[in-house]
């Protein structure tokens, strides 16, 4: 639980919220409540955002170190404190402050991940006692991945990504993240997979074998992501930065969620700064991380 990563002092909460990736997403079709069935294998890296949450007497006030953020309830942390008050009838308010290190819109869960670290903040804060089964069907009403995102570490998720599974943590292994200047709209890809008649399905169970094995040879040759064809016609750099990310000795590179970002899965620290180094002087946002087991 994200519990382990809130530190309490008073009235005061901080609290780390991490990044995750896809190590394998398919779309299994589209449901008549219009989301999509999902199967993921989801895994949270290293790599987090800074949040700070303030108990105070009404109000939710919400500050980012992202000036094109918003600071009202179209952000989903601020729409979390929100929920949360609603949900258990506390009346209070909260002082939230985000500093982001997550690239935004890139694939990654950072705004779940806020939400998430936010719900679990002041379910402590205020001494709600909401089970964990409340909060990750509080969690669901935000959005589909921060069920995952109050769990974290290595999981099956299903459904709508609100049935999630317990896998065998991925030991730490090195993780090269970098994030196109393209930017891409998840419906739209989800809109384009609907229409797609030929696609290709990632071997899920095959991933998540690989994993119980420790064989993280056989977890890179087995990822995939539906996604990825579909998101790489629109934004061509994707399929170069997974071509450079396989010739500087990643064992395995495929697109995180619906995208932009790349990431490669990497033997050691030394190839993946090395690759790291090369890209830095290409893109902007570029992160050496690792799985966060």
């Amino acid at each position: 639980m994200l519990y382990n990563d809130i530190i309490i002092t008073g009235r005061r909460a901080i609290a780390k919220s991490y990044a995750k990736i896809n190590l394998s997403l398919d779309v299994l079709g589209k449901l008549e409540n219009g989301y999509h069935e999902v199967e993921m294998v989801m895994q949270s890296l290293t790599l987090f955002d800074l949040i700070i949450v303030d108990r105070q007497k009404y109000d939710i006030q919400i500050k980012t170190n992202c000036s094109f953020l918003p600071n009202d309830n179209r952000n989903i942390a601020f729409k979390a404190a929100e929920v949360f008050f609603e949900k258990t009838g506390i009346k209070g308010g909260a002082k939230i402050l985000i500093h982001k290190n997550i690239p935004v819109s890139a694939g990654l869960a950072g705004g779940s991940g806020n939400a998430a670290a936010v719900l679990c903040a002041l379910n402590l804060l205020y001494n709600a006692k909401l089970t964990d089964n409340e909060l990750l069907s509080i969690g669901l009403e935000l959005g589909a991945d921060v069920p995952y995102c109050i769990m974290g570490g290595t999981k099956l998720a299903k459904g709508i990504g609100e049935v999630i599974t317990e896998i065998a943590p991925l030991k730490k292994v090195p993780v090269l993240l970098v994030k196109p200047y393209e930017g891409i709209s998840t419906g739209e890809i989800y809109k384009a997979i609907d229409s797609e008649k030929n696609i290709l399905h990632p071997d899920t169970r095959a991933v998540i074998e690989a994993i119980e094995a420790g064989n993280i040879e056989k977890l890179c040759a087995s990822m995939g992501n539906i996604m990825e064809p579909v998101t790489s016609a629109r934004v061509p750099d994707i399929s170069h930065i997974k071509d450079k990310m396989l010739s500087f000795g990643a064992m395995g590179s495929i697109m995180s969620g619906s995208g932009p970002t790349v990431f490669g899965i990497f033997p050691d620290v030394e190839s993946a700064k090395h690759a790291h180094d090369y890209f830095i002087r290409k893109y902007q946002q570029v992160y050496l991380t690792s799985t966060l087991s």
